[in-house]
């Protein structure tokens, strides 16, 4: 997706996601003997070598950012894939690229890569690869989740090469939201793909060669993945030797590698900041992902009970938004009501919006209206995640009141995630996600339109679909305000999902490294630039 599905979506992956900057890329401190680390260190300056041990709830699903929508497989890309740029409040840092610059008429976007760019196995990075990799994000038969955002009004994007370092990308009509598509793209190599008929199930994917600051080393499944150090990233050797990401599903081992220290960084429930920030041994970092938490009525279920509007205007009616935040995040200093599915991040956010709960007795007269009093509903939650299982929990106890069953089944992460994204899958009516989709709201339409492969609800309205084409190549800024506005009221009004809260994330970090701010902390995969990290 151009997402992130937490349960899962990222759409969007990531998604457009669109982050915080900070220093500059041209290179890190050259590595200090054995002798002068020591002084290194107690002058405040990184020292090089070491080895991070980063814990991750499940296996990655594909490495491989055109196809990348999980957590796991986007926060391991981001250390093997380097993009052309990130955006935080309308300023760029450039990576692979040196420039983007629109045309007068914003009709055509012009890239300047940086010179010298090379691959982990040592050949060129050149405009070929970028050109390459839109061509194949376009393509049908690749199947890239990507596809939809290069797509304007049933028309692509094109992108040309000028010359070795140079791709100008042709837009067939002015599109706004044109760069926090762009964003999200991390070249793929031609010299790896080109002969491939299936890039998604390429076994290449298996060892992927990228352009990040570090390189792959080992997968075994279920145990880990290890990247080494790339010593010719272009912006300069990274610090650390090495990267794992320990695939730990239970989330209370994974607590107790953390606190036992042979996990150094993992995300922590609210449910647990408490006791790790207790021992005194890690930085406990909170921030807002521009995430929202919700809850997914399958309108496809075998059962067909969510596919009426009222049915799920019922189940939301039984609902206490406040209480939920409460019950699942311990604090509403971790989570702030949720009603539209635009973020507060993104453009023209409007939480003013209809919605459906905290009346019981409504509740009980649609279900009963609708047949489904007495009816059994089935929950899909992942294994070991607290916030899920405490909605799951809380929303069977507020629907037995109403006079509806709800069946908890709880799956591991990788189970989950692939039920979760099989559009035929429909055992089940109930289940969770969250999703960061950056500042643009042309973004959440892979969400929201008819027969989109991230339609999870498989909702279909066409004045959505109309409104979503409307708004990303409507040039008016108040405009496309009003679209978005009434795109936010309709979803809201036909209960295509419960909106439970915009949550913030709480990362814990050991205390023996450094180099967090110059990483930035960035949605769904932790740091930006996993190459400014270093240990003490």
């Amino acid at each position: 997706m151009k997402k992130y599905f937490s349960g899962v979506i990222i759409l969007a992956l990531l998604t457009m996601l669109v982050t915080a900057c900070s220093g500059d890329n041209s290179g890190n401190s050259a590595s200090p003997s054995d002798a002068s680390s020591d002084a290194s260190q107690t002058s405040g300056q990184p020292k090089d070598g070491g080895n991070l041990i980063i814990g991750v709830a499940a296996d990655p699903v594909i490495l491989n950012p055109n196809y990348a929508g999980d957590r796991v497989s986007l926060t391991i890309d981001q250390a093997l894939f380097a993009p052309l740029f990130q955006v935080n409040n309308g300023k760029k840092t450039f990576y692979l690229a040196d420039s983007l610059e629109p045309s007068a008429d914003k009709l055509t976007y012009t890239l300047k890569l940086k010179s010298g760019l090379t691959w982990h196995d040592g050949e060129k990075l050149t405009a070929d690869d970028v050109v390459f990799t839109i061509d194949k994000i376009l393509d049908e038969k690749q199947n890239s989740m990507l596809r939809s955002n290069f797509i304007i009004n049933g028309k692509p994007i094109k992108a040309v090469k000028v010359d070795d370092t140079t791709v100008e990308f042709k837009l067939p009509q002015v599109s706004p939201a044109f760069e926090a598509t762009l964003v999200q793209v991390s070249p793929i190599p031609k010299h790896i793909f080109e002969h491939e008929a299936d890039i998604e199930k390429s076994p290449k994917n298996n060892t992927p060669v990228g352009s990040g600051p570090f390189k792959f080393k080992e997968y075994k499944t279920g145990e880990y993945v290890t990247l080494e150090r790339f010593d010719n990233y272009f912006g300069g050797k990274p610090h650390l030797d090495s990267i794992t990401y320990r695939i730990s599903k239970d989330a209370n081992a994974a607590n107790l590698a953390l606190q036992n220290g042979e996990i150094n960084i993992k995300y922590v429930d609210p449910q647990d900041a408490a006791t790790i920030e207790s021992t005194g041994n890690f930085e406990m970092k909170n921030y807002s992902e521009g995430r929202l938490s919700y809850m997914i009525f399958n309108e496809n279920s075998d059962t067909g009970l969510l596919a009426k509007k009222e049915v799920r205007e019922a189940l939301s009616y039984a609902l206490n938004r406040e209480e939920m935040i409460q019950v699942t995040y311990m604090s509403p200093d971790y989570a702030d009501p949720a009603k539209s599915f635009v973020t507060p991040d993104g453009l023209y956010h409007d939480n003013n919006v209809t919605t459906y709960d905290n009346n019981v007795d409504k509740a009980k007269e649609l279900l009963q209206a609708n047949g489904v009093t007495g009816k059994k509903l089935r929950f899909i939650i992942t294994s070991g995640n607290k916030a899920q299982e405490a909605i799951a929990l809380y929303v069977q106890q507020k629907l037995k009141e109403v006079g509806v069953d709800v069946e908890i089944k709880s799956m591991d992460a990788s189970a989950f995630n692939d039920k979760f994204t099989d559009p035929k899958a429909t055992d089940f009516e109930l289940t969770v996600g969250g999703y960061i989709m950056g500042f643009d709201p042309d973004a959440y339409s892979i969400l929201f339109t008819t027969g989109s492969d991230s339609n999870y609800a498989h909702y279909s309205n066409k004045e959505v679909d109309q409104l979503f084409q409307q708004g990303a190549s409507e040039g008016d800024d108040a405009k496309r305000g009003e679209i978005y506005k009434k795109l936010q009221e309709t979803i809201a009004s036909d209960a295509v999902i419960y909106p439970i809260a915009y949550t913030k994330t709480i990362v814990a970090v050991d205390k023996r490294f450094g180099g967090l701010d110059e990483a930035v902390l960035k949605p769904v995969v932790i740091f930006e630039d996993p190459s400014k990290l270093y240990m003490k």
